[in-house]
C-alpha cells in the first residue's frame, strides 16, 4: 500500500491526546503517554502481520498441527517478539477493549504476555532505574485519572496491519516530528527533519556505488532511530547494497523506540548507554557514519570517565560545556580505513576557541588527517526545536585525489522553500531539487556563485605572541638605563609616599600604635595589620602607579666623589617617561614602571614575624598576540611573520610563542556587501520629502 496512504493515520493518532488535555495533562508531556501505546500498536501490528505471513506460508491446517512451544520456537526465531495472546489466544488489543469488566485483568495478562525484551523496552515491569518507555508508570497515571480504559480504546482502533515495515516508519518518522515540536526534552531533543535526512542520504548515496559488499551505518546518538532508519532507506533507493544499521542512545524512551524499530528491520543492531563512556560497538569499524549529536550539552557530570578514556579516541578533551567536537572525534575513530560520514553540528564547532584551545586543535587535527571534504550551511529556521544555522561536516576517509588536501565550503542557506504551514521552529525546508543541486555542486568540487573552494592552510592562522617593549616621547625605554643582564633596578627606600599617607621602612617589624581617630583599644597583630591596611594601600599604589613617587637613598657621583644621596623617581603622564631627581637635576629615564609588592612573612628560627615591601623599576613590557595568516611552507611562514612585524610593528619587541589555530568562518567567505543608493537617488528621495512637507504645511496655512 502507498506510503502516502498511511499518513492518514497520523491525525488519527495525535486525536488520542484530545483525551490527555481533556484531563488536564499539559501538553508538554503529551509524548511521555503517547510512545508507549505507539510502540504497543506498532508491535502489534506487525506481530499480527507476521503471523498472517506465516500462516500463509505454511498453511493452517499445518499450523494447527505445530505444538505450542514448537509454534512458540518457530516465531521467535524471526527476533520480531512475541506475545501469547496473539499467537495462541488469537486476540488483539481491540479485543481486550471490548470487554470492560475484564479490561484490567486482560490488559495486565495481554501485556505480559510479550517476550522479556518487548516488555523491557515497554517497562511493563519497570520500577527502578531504566525504565524505557515506562508503560507501567503511565498506566498508573491513567488509571488514576479514570481514562486508562477510554485511552486505551482510542489507541486499539488504530490498525497497521495492512502496511509494510517502510510506510510504518514513515509514519512513526511524522509521529515524532510532531512529539518534537511540542517537547526539546523528548523525541525532539534528536530529531533531524526529513528534508535533511534525505539530504544526508544522497550525499553519502553519491559517494557509494553498486557492491556486494555489505554497508555498515552507524549512528552514535540515534535518539528514536529516525536518521539512521531513514539513510538507509533512502540509500536502499538508490543504491544496490545490503545494508546494516548499528546505533546507540542514552535516552532510555528514544532508545526503545529505536530499538522496537531495529527488530523489524533485516539486519539493525540498536544499544543503549552512553556511547562517550560505554562504546557498545568498541570493536566494530563502519563504512557510513552520520549523527546529529545534542548541540551545547555538558558533559561534565561524566568528566571523570572522559579524562580516564582509554580507547585513544579523544585527540583532546573541549569546554565542558558542549560536547559536539567529543562526539565528532568518536565518530571519526569508528570510520574504516574507506569511510564516509555526514555530523550535523551547530555554529560553536566552527569557530570556539582560540587557537592552542582544545576546540581550534580538534579542528588542526581534523584538517592536518584531511578528513574533511566539506561543510554544508544550512538554511536557518530548519530544525523544529532552534531557528539557528546549522551545517553539516561531510567527512572522508579516502578523499579523490582533487580533494586531497583541499576543503569546500557550501553556503546554502539559500536553497530552501518556504512551508506552507509552520512546523514549530522548522519554517524551511531544503527541496529535493535543491538537495540535488547541492549533492551535484559537492560532486564537482569547484567554486561557483555559493560554493568555494580552499587549500585546507586557508582556514589556519599564526598566533603570533610578542613582547613589546613601550618607549616613551622621544622613543627611550628603561630597558636601555639597565646594567646589561638586570631585568630591573631594585630600590632601597627612605620614604614610599602616595599623597595621604607614607610607609616609611620597607621591613615593618611590629604593629604600629592604637590610631585614636579609629578608637583602638589596643595595637592590632601584625597580619590583621598587613591584610587591612598595608596590602590594600600597595595593591592601590598599583592602581595609580602615575601618582606615586618614590624615594630611595643612592650613591652619587655626580660631584666627583662617591656620595650617599636622596633620589626621588615617578613615573611622568606627560612624557610617558620614569623621570629621576637627585639634587634638583631631572634625568629621564624611559618609558617603565614602579612595581610595589608586598607580603607577610611568618618568624622564622632567624627572623622576627614582618612584613617586607619591594620596589623595582623595569621597563614596560607588554604582551600581544598578532594574528598573521598561515603558509604551509615553514620557511614561507615565517617570512609571512616577518614582514607583517616589519609593516605594523613600531616599538621594540621580542617573538615569544607562535600558536597555530584553526577557524572556519562561512560569515568572512560570503559576506557581501550591502549596495550603497547613488547621491542622485538619495537626492531625489530628499527632494520628494521636501516636496510632501512643502505641501503639508500650505494645508496647515489655509
Amino acid at each position: 500500500m502507498a506510503v502516502q496512504n498511511i499518513l492518514q493515520y497520523e491525525s488519527t493518532i495525535w486525536a488520542t491526546a484530545d483525551l490527555l488535555r481533556g484531563c488536564g495533562i499539559k501538553e508538554s508531556e503529551w509524548p511521555s503517554y503517547m510512545m508507549p501505546f505507539f510502540a504497543l500498536v506498532m508491535i502489534e501490528s506487525r506481530l499480527v502481520r507476521m503471523f498472517d505471513e506465516l500462516k500463509a506460508e505454511l498453511g493452517e491446517d499445518t499450523l494447527t498441527e505445530i505444538e505450542p512451544e514448537d509454534l512458540t520456537a518457530l516465531i521467535q526465531d524471526k527476533g520480531q517478539g512475541y506475545n501469547d495472546y496473539i499467537f495462541e489466544k488469537n486476540q488483539t488489543l481491540k479485543d481486550i477493549c471490548q470487554n470492560d469488566k475484564s479490561f484490567d485483568v486482560d490488559f495486565e495478562a495481554y501485556l505480559h504476555g510479550f517476550d522479556g525484551e518487548t516488555k523491557d523496552l515497554l517497562g511493563v515491569d519497570a520500577s527502578e532505574g531504566e525504565k524505557f518507555l515506562d508503560m507501567k508508570g503511565v498506566i498508573a497515571k491513567l488509571k488514576a485519572k479514570r481514562v486508562l480504559l477510554g485511552y486505551t480504546k482510542e489507541w486499539s482502533s488504530i490498525d497497521l496491519k495492512p502496511f509494510d515495515n517502510s510506510a510504518i516508519t514513515t509514519l512513526e518518522e511524522h509521529i515524532k516530528r510532531r512529539w518534537a515540536d511540542i517537547s526539546a526534552d523528548t523525541a525532539g531533543e534528536q530529531y533531524t527533519p526529513d528534508d535533511v535526512i534525505a539530504l544526508i542520504a544522497e550525499i553519502i548515496a553519491s559517494k557509494i556505488k553498486d557492491s556486494d559488499r555489505l554497508l555498515k551505518i552507524y549512528d552514535c546518538t540515534c535518539g528514536g532511530g529516525n536518521l539512521l532508519f531513514g539513510v538507509e532507506d533512502r540509500i536502499n533507493v538508490k543504491v544496490k547494497r545490503l545494508t546494516q544499521t548499528f546505533g546507540q542512545d542514552w535516552n532510555d524512551a528514544l532508545y526503545a523506540l529505536a530499538k522496537i524499530e531495529s527488530r523489524f528491520r533485516i539486519d539493525s543492531k540498536i544499544e543503549h548507554g552512553n556511547t562517550l563512556t560505554n562504546d557498545k560497538f568498541d570493536n566494530d569499524e563502519f563504512e557510513v557514519v552520520i549523527a546529529n549529536p545534542p548541540y551545547g550539552v555538558d558533559w561534565k557530570g561524566f568528566k571523570k570517565d572522559i579524562d580516564n578514556d582509554k580507547t585513544q579516541r579523544f585527540q583532546y578533551l573541549p569546554s565542558v560545556s558542549d560536547g559536539q567536537l567529543l562526539f565528532m572525534q568518536h565518530l571519526i575513530s569508528k570510520l574504516n580505513a574507506d569511510g564516509i560520514g555526514v555530523v550535523v553540528h551547530n555554529g560553536s564547532t566552527l569557530f570556539s576557541g582560540d587557537a592552542g584551545s582544545a576546540e581550534s586543535n580538534i579542528r588542526k587535527w581534523m584538517l592536518d588527517i584531511d578528513i574533511v571534504e566539506a561543510i554544508i550551511q544550512l538554511p536557518t529556521d530548519e530544525f523544529f526545536n532552534t531557528g539557528i544555522y546549522t551545517y553539516l561536516w561531510v567527512l572522508n576517509k579516502n578523499k579523490p585525489d582533487n580533494c586531497k588536501d583541499r576543503v569546500m565550503l557550501i553556503n546554502a542557506s539559500e536553497k530552501f522553500t518556504p512551508l506552507k504551514k509552520n512546523k514549530g521552529s522548522k519554517r524551511k525546508e531544503v527541496d529535493e531539487a535543491n538537495r540535488l543541486e547541492i549533492v551535484e555542486t559537492l560532486a564537482q568540487f569547484t567554486d561557483n556563485d555559493y560554493a568555494r573552494v580552499f587549500d585546507k592552510e586557508f582556514f589556519y592562522f599564526n598566533k603570533q605572541a610578542i613582547r613589546l617593549t613601550n618607549v616613551d616621547e622621544q622613543g627611550r625605554t628603561f630597558a636601555n638605563y639597565l646594567e646589561k643582564g638586570k631585568s630591573s633596578l631594585k630600590l632601597k627606600p627612605v620614604k614610599l609616599e602616595n599623597g595621604e599617607r607614607t610607609i616609611t621602612e620597607f621591613t615593618i617589624l611590629s604593629p604600629p600604635e592604637p590610631d585614636s581617630n579609629k578608637h583602638v583599644d589596643s595595637w592590632k597583630d601584625l597580619e590583621t595589620y598587613y591584610k587591612e591596611d598595608i596590602k590594600p594601600f600597595v595593591e592601590q599604589l598599583k592602581k595609580d602607579n602615575e601618582k606615586l613617587r618614590i624615594a630611595a637613598e643612592e650613591w652619587d657621583t655626580s660631584s666627583g666623589k662617591k656620595q650617599l644621596s636622596i633620589v626621588n623617581y615617578q613615573f611622568s603622564i606627560e612624557e610617558e617617561t620614569l623621570v629621576k631627581e637627585i639634587l634638583g637635576k631631572q634625568e629621564a629615564l624611559g618609558c617603565g614602571k614602579i612595581v610595589v609588592k608586598s607580603v607577610f612573612k611568618k618568624k622564622t628560627k632567624k627572623l622576627p614575624e614582618r612584613i617586607e615591601i619591594t620596589v623595582e623599576l623595569m621597563p614596560d613590557y607588554q604582551k600581544d598576540y598578532e594574528i598573521i595568516p598561515f603558509y604551509r611552507d615553514e620557511t614561507e611562514n615565517q617570512a609571512a611573520i616577518e614582514a607583517f612585524m616589519a609593516k605594523y610593528i613600531t616599538k621594540p619587541f621580542e617573538y615569544l610563542e607562535n600558536v597555530v589555530g584553526v577557524e572556519i568562518n562561512f560569515n568572512k567567505v560570503f559576506y557581501k556587501p550591502e549596495k550603497l543608493r547613488s547621491v542622485e537617488e538619495i537626492l531625489e528621495d530628499i527632494a520628494a520629502l521636501d516636496e510632501e512637507l512643502r505641501v503639508l504645511e500650505e494645508g496647515l496655512a489655509l
